[in-house]
C-alpha cells in the first residue's frame, strides 16, 4: 500500500466516524436493556407481564437480590431455569439489568 492510499484510507475512516458516531451513540440502549430482551417471554415486553412474575417497578435492589438468591441455588441436577438464566450473568449485568427493570413503569 502506498501512503498516499493509507492516507486516503485513513481520511475516509475519520470522516466516516465523524458523520456516523454521534449517531451511534444516541442511538446506544440504556444499560441492562439488551440484557433485559432475554427476559420477555416470560415476563413479558420490558418486564410488564402477562407472564410470570411482573418486574417492571420493583426496586433495584429487591430484582438484584432475587437474581442473587436464584443463582447461589444452582446446582448441577438443578431445573430452574431462572436459576441457570442468572448464572449467564456477571454482577455487574445483573445491577445493569436489575436498575433498568426497576424504570419501567
Amino acid at each position: 500500500m502506498t501512503r498516499r492510499s493509507v492516507s486516503l484510507r485513513l481520511a475516509v475512516a475519520l470522516a466516516w466516524l465523524a458523520a456516523g458516531g454521534s449517531a451511534a451513540l444516541a442511538q446506544t440502549p440504556p444499560a441492562g436493556r439488551l440484557l433485559a430482551s432475554n427476559c420477555f417471554q416470560c415476563h413479558g415486553t420490558n418486564g410488564k407481564g402477562p407472564g410470570f412474575d411482573r418486574l417492571a417497578g420493583k426496586s433495584a435492589a429487591e430484582i438484584y437480590d432475587e437474581l442473587l438468591e436464584m443463582r447461589a441455588r444452582i446446582s448441577r441436577a438443578s431445573t430452574d431455569i431462572m436459576a441457570k438464566h442468572a448464572l449467564g450473568y456477571t454482577d455487574t449485568q445483573l445491577r445493569e439489568l436489575a436498575q433498568w427493570l426497576s424504570t419501567q413503569r
